[in-house]
């Protein structure tokens, strides 16, 4: 007897990367505690303070040295927002813990086309976390290693690589790998401004960054005025990429062990502090060592020699803290590469089960549903890093530019989400009458009608500074996503209406017409008709296209010899094509009879190697490719193995 034995070679790469298959009653054992969702989630928001800081000052470089002075309120402006924000997504957690974050919730109090809106911004935003992250890891171990500066592009595009085969593992080993670097980054900028601050306010040491002794030159010295409100809004709109990722724990609460609100509330208020310690301590401490970050260094930069590569903020800081100690220097630029690389792993995390969600809703394919062998969402994943890749190479990841791209969608999502949950504790009130609950359900919506006044402000803010610095492809993507989704959605809509059982008539057919294609008389024809012979249908015929006279002869000759009696029917074609004489003749037979259905029986050689599927079956495919859309008319395919398929893994035979 036949059988499919077991695939014990199949696939042994991704095996050997991925790991073995998990059951599915298994999911439990990957959620994640604190200490890992930690470092999963959040992330993205830790690592924003090695970058925020940077664009915040050369923003302000435009207008020259002394407007670094605003760098310092500028940041605090930054802080106040992120509370704010933390704030009233811990609301967020508690009221929509099912996982559909910012979507769920718009969806809900604001109706389908806002949450369509959210899910289009959020899924836009993740693509540019991975792209921003990534390409800023590669500029921060550029600062130490100049072979990874002149290769950052190809440096992004490995590493993003890497992170898709660590997260299709799974969850869990994903968060259990980052848990360390992310907190090794904590650890070490900590020691870096605890340290800082320790030599300048208690030793009394006169500590200078490297940049310090170098005149910063102003492109626009006569900014005044709405110009230079304008200039300083420009740099808080930049420095508000710190806020970015608080959302991916919203969508990301499933993920976290029992109780799952509570766990990612605390995780929210941990993320929260620690971000906003160590983004104004590195801001302050630059203003304190004298650090320059100019937009254009070559002109701006006044005395600094010709080959001078500007570093980071962090680089700049670490090597002047840690004077006398390169260790110290380059221990900080690894950790902070790492974690920026981490942070693209956040949006890894966020991206698949908000893509599930939408799939779910019949907003994207259903293919991003479901989970994969790890049970991770390989398909989200994947897809999540091949357009991170096309960004990656379209902008030769560079930070400055895909950063006016970035957090546009996020502040969308952010105030649409507010206003959604304004409108939540609104219409529960309306029917609570406990005193309790009242007090508590009017708190709670205090707090998110301020997350909503403060994320819109921010947001118009974002558009009006960032629109022509190229924030316009970031709507434009978003707008294109948006149309996306919904086609997808009107294509499901109407399948379902096609589909639905309840409109069947019931109407059987009144005969059944086989019809077996024939062009050699061998084993595979013989299989197809002996099958077409055991379904007992009303007529059964085969046909042959003559496109070739002496072929088509000694086939007749052949037929009539053999022991078969099914009549064969020629079909001419005086243009030697194979496949209008047969949807010619199969119209005909519906015609005449158009209540029967018509099976048409196609031999296929089944074969091992891809190369050999370009040397048969084409007029198969062809011709099955065209009977598909005939009404009334069923196309089989009869398999005949050849030796080359026996060496496939699906082809074990006992």
């Amino acid at each position: 007897m036949a059988t499919t034995a077991p695939r014990i070679h199949d696939n042994i790469a991704k095996r050997v990367l991925l790991g073995r298959p998990l059951r599915s009653d298994t999911l439990g054992h990957t959620l994640l505690p604190k200490r890992i969702a930690l470092p999963v989630f959040a992330s993205d928001a830790l690592s924003s303070v090695a970058y925020a800081p940077d664009e915040i000052f050369l923003v302000l470089s435009v207008a020259g040295f002394s407007a670094y002075a605003f760098s310092g309120w500028i940041g605090l402006a930054v802080a106040v927002v992120l509370v704010v924000v933390v704030a009233s997504y811990r609301q967020n957690v508690h009221a929509y813990p099912s996982g559909g974050g910012d979507y769920e919730v718009a969806t809900t109090n604001l109706g389908a086309t806002a949450g369509l809106a959210v899910g289009s911004a959020l899924i836009v935003d993740y693509v540019l976390t991975v792209a921003v992250s990534l390409s800023s890891a590669a500029q921060n171990i550029g600062s130490a290693v100049p072979f990874v500066e002149h290769h950052r592009v190809l440096f992004a595009l490995a590493a993003i690589g890497l992170l898709t085969a660590v997260n299709l593992r799974g969850l869990r080993e994903a968060g259990t790998a980052f848990a360390i670097p992310t907190y090794a980054f904590m650890f070490c900028i900590a020691v870096m401004l605890s340290w800082g601050f320790a030599r300048i306010l208690v030793f009394g040491d006169d500590l200078r960054a490297e940049s310090s002794h170098y005149q910063l030159a102003a492109e626009n010295s006569h900014l005044v005025g709405l110009a230079f409100a304008f200039l300083v809004a420009r740099a808080f709109s930049s420095g508000c990429a710190a806020l970015t990722g608080v959302e991916a724990i919203s969508n990301g609460v499933p993920a976290f062990r029992k109780p799952r609100s509570r766990n990612a509330a605390t995780t929210l208020l941990m993320l929260g502090a620690i971000a906003i310690t160590l983004l104004m301590g590195i801001i302050v401490l630059a203003e304190r060592l004298g650090v320059v970050i100019a937009e254009d260094p070559q002109q701006q930069l006044l005395g600094a020699p010709d080959d001078y590569h500007q570093k980071t903020m962090v680089a700049q800081i670490a090597e002047t803290v840690f004077s006398g100690f390169p260790l110290g220097f380059y221990l900080v630029t690894a950790v902070t590469a790492l974690i920026l690389g981490l942070a693209a792993n956040t949006a890894f995390n966020g991206f698949p089960v908000l893509a599930s969600v939408l799939a779910q809703d019949r907003h994207l394919p259903t293919q991003l549903r479901t989970r994969g062998d790890r049970l991770a969402f390989s398909n989200g994943i994947v897809l999540l890093a091949v357009a991170a890749m096309v960004l990656v190479w379209v902008f030769h990841a560079q930070v400055t530019h895909l950063i006016q791209l970035y957090i546009v969608g996020v502040f969308v999502s952010f105030t649409l989400s507010q206003t959604g949950m304004v409108r939540h504790w609104t219409r529960l009130l309306a029917t609570e009458t406990d005193a309790r609950d009242r007090r508590r359900m009017q708190r709670s919506r205090a707090v998110n009608a301020v997350g909503l006044a403060m994320t819109g402000t921010v947001l118009v803010i974002v558009l009006v500074t960032k629109f022509a610095a190229g924030a316009w492809i970031a709507i434009l993507a978003m707008v294109c996503v948006f149309v996306f989704m919904r086609a997808i959605h009107r294509h499901y809509e109407r399948v379902a209406r096609e589909l639905d059982a309840a409109q069947w008539d019931g109407l059987l057919p009144s005969r059944t017409y086989s019809i077996v294609l024939v062009a050699k008389l061998h084993h595979p024809t013989r299989r197809a008709l002996a099958y077409a012979g055991v379904t007992h249908p009303d007529t059964l015929e085969a046909i042959t296209v003559d496109v070739d006279e002496d072929e088509t002869r000694r086939l007749l000759q052949e037929w009539e010899d053999s022991d078969i009696t099914v009549p064969l029917k020629v079909l001419e074609s005086p243009y030697r094509e194979i496949t209008r004489p047969v949807l010619d003749y199969v119209a005909r037979v519906r015609g005449h009879s158009p209540r029967d259905v018509v099976t048409v029986f196609i031999p296929e050689y089944v074969v091992g190697h891809w190369w050999e599927n370009l040397l048969h079956n084409q007029s198969a495919l062809r011709l099955k490719s065209r009977l598909l859309f005939r009404p009334g008319v069923m196309v089989t395919s009869v398999p005949w193995r050849l030796k080359s398929s026996a060496d496939t893994p699906d082809s074990r035979v006992q």
